[in-house]
């Protein structure tokens, strides 16, 4: 392996080394269009080039918002980074409000956004940030395109400057800030050297068992999210082939036809992909739905190595293979090697099942602030233990505090946050980074994470509780999309519940109950409160007395993004959604 030092290295190494006609790949008007590896690096300097015509100097912040993974973006980002300025992604999701705090927290001097959408909220702020221009990627009347960059680029006489510009930039160097969501206040601005991703693409390297040049990717989850970016410069490393979802809405469609061997995954993904094929599953009759529950049941037993199974239901997990899970397999295109899976605690159940049906999940750990990655599971080696998130990279040290608090150390840890030396040394002791997680590492070196420790709390008894594993359990009913455990400082755990309102629907329907239309309806009748209290005392048998859910709530909507429950990768907020059910909270509680 050649080394590299700085992001911007990658493509001329993929060229080197690979050079593959379907680097970027992208839909437009239905048809996927290719950028070669050179291609690729050739739009690139000439976003380089035209950038420092218009005097873009070294450090300068240039702010990149897109609702969807697209070419584009890496053009724009090596392009950035090959002037020294560096590239503040954003997430489109975030209220304007946001947006507006992040240019001028960063002190963007450019923006590039995706589509008329986000180019009118930040149309809503733009006056009161220091932006000199701002260009779209889709074509919209009226407005800069990116492409003006692209012809002022086309003239190379400023390459030697552009050269000149690569050369002082130092694997030190920063790169971009990636300005966390945050469950709580003001976003803070992450600062990743070059070093810090290359670094962690490198150790990652070794996870990775596919083709080198000659496999794909389909990437969906958000390219402003430093997992999901990570891993594309991975990808490009590796020689793998990316192309990119139009949409989470057209996943299934796109993944027929790209018939990737990897991708990445967030949870709620797969939870989403299990209940539909558990729904098809139902809805079949005699044989072939007493063989579906059959392989169901086998796959909840799986271990990853055929020696820990034994050889009778190796025998019977070949059979159902053929019979049931090759369907699954075909649902994800047909070839998918390997799926990585981050933002949030896998369910081991899932983890089970979806190996169990040949296609592994490799559930792995990290947060912005390391790079992301520090230990990821690799099915090869005896590396893949269910219900850990593997072993730690290269070159990444861990190690338990007194609390159980997870400390980490290495290159991938974070230069700081942005503007904000106090907040970054109160995260630092002695070169360690703390996670703010509660783990343990096992006798073999794996790492299992049991709770967020900001998110524990005491109850007015004293007692501590874990939510996010009372949560992961009770997600796994088909009455419960959504839970967020709630109760410090009062005398008993509650919850406040969004019930999965479609499948309710079925049951309802199947049962002749009367439950109304409205979520509103559903979620104040007695026969779905029933219900959910009858799954909710089932789980609870699983837990400690101090930690069981003793009451719980319906909400009447569905938690999203957009309506502010949940971060762009699909994790609780908590703060909001107690400030948005506080009625049902004072309900429970009795204030």
């Amino acid at each position: 392996m050649n080394t590299i030092s700085r992001i911007f290295d990658i493509p001329y190494y993929q060229k080197a080394h690979y050079n593959i006609k379907d680097a970027l790949t992208v839909k437009r008007n239905g048809d996927w269009v290719p950028t070669s590896t050179e291609e690729y690096i050739d739009q690139a300097n000439k976003i380089s080039r035209a950038l420092v015509k218009r005097g873009v100097q070294k450090n300068d912040k240039i702010a990149v918002i897109s609702s969807s993974n697209r070419s584009e973006w890496h053009i724009i980002d090596i392009g950035v980074l090959q002037t020294g300025a560096q590239n503040v992604p954003i997430y489109p999701t975030i209220s304007e409000q946001e947006y507006e705090y992040i240019l001028n927290h960063s002190e963007a001097k450019y923006c590039f956004v995706s589509d008329i959408e986000v180019l009118q909220k930040l149309k809503s702020i733009i006056a009161n940030t220091k932006l000199e221009a701002v260009f779209t990627l889709d074509e919209i009347d009226n407005e800069i395109n990116w492409s003006v960059l692209l012809d002022e680029g086309t003239d190379d006489g400023n390459q030697p400057e552009v050269e000149s510009r690569k050369k002082a930039v130092k694997s030190s160097d920063l790169a971009t800030i990636i300005y966390t969501s945050g469950t709580t206040g003001k976003p803070k601005g992450v600062m990743l050297s070059h070093d810090n991703i290359v670094s962690n693409v490198l150790a990652s390297y070794d996870r990775v068992p596919l083709n080198a040049g000659n496999s794909k990717a389909l990437s969906f989850l958000p390219i402003c999210h430093i997992f999901e970016r990570m891993v594309v410069y991975l990808y490009q490393y590796y020689g793998i082939s990316i192309y990119f979802a139009e949409s989470i809405d057209k996943m299934s469609e796109n993944i027929k036809e790209v018939q990737p061997e990897v991708m990445t995954v967030v949870p709620r993904l797969l939870e989403k992909v299990y209940d539909k094929i558990f729904e098809k599953g139902s809805e079949l009759k005699g044989v072939k739905k007493a063989l579906f529950f059959w392989a169901l049941e086998l796959g909840e037993k799986f271990e990853p190595y055929n020696n820990a199974n034994g050889a009778f239901y190796n025998l019977q997990l070949k059979l159902a293979r053929k019979l049931i899970f090759s369907k699954w397999q075909e649902a994800l295109g047909g070839k998918i090697k390997i799926m990585v899976s981050g933002s949030a605690a896998l369910q081991p159940r899932l983890a089970r099942v979806f190996g169990a049906a040949g296609l592994p999940v490799m559930e792995g750990y990290g947060l912005t602030e390391t790079s992301p990655v520090i230990a990821v599971n690799d099915q090869r080696n005896n590396g893949w233990k269910i219900g850990t998130v593997g072993k730690m990279l290269a070159g990444v040290k861990v190690k338990i505090a007194e609390d159980g608090e997870i400390l980490c150390k290495g290159p991938n840890i974070m230069m700081g946050y942005f503007k904000d030396p106090e907040l970054t040394s109160k995260v630092m002791t002695e070169g360690y980074f703390h996670t703010g997680d509660i783990g343990e590492i096992d006798h073999k070196g794996f790492l299992k994470i049991t709770d967020r420790k900001k998110e524990m709390f005491k109850t007015s008894g004293g007692k501590y509780v874990a939510p996010q594993i009372i949560e992961n359990e009770m997600k796994q009913s088909r009455f419960i999309e959504q839970i967020m455990v709630i109760g410090e400082g009062e005398k008993m755990p509650a919850a406040f519940v969004q019930p999965n309102f479609e499948f309710v629907k079925e049951w309802a329907k199947r049962h002749h109950y009367e439950i109304g239309n409205t979520y509103e309806e559903i979620a104040k009748n007695e026969h779905v409160i029933q219900r959910i209290h009858e799954e909710i005392i089932c789980f609870n048998e699983r837990f400690g007395k101090w930690e069981r859910v003793k009451a719980f709530e319906l909400t009447p909507d569905v938690w999203s993004i957009d309506e502010g429950h949940l971060t762009p990768t699909l994790k609780l907020k908590r703060r909001i959604i107690k400030e948005k059910y506080k009625e049902l909270y004072n309900k429970i509680y009795g204030h």
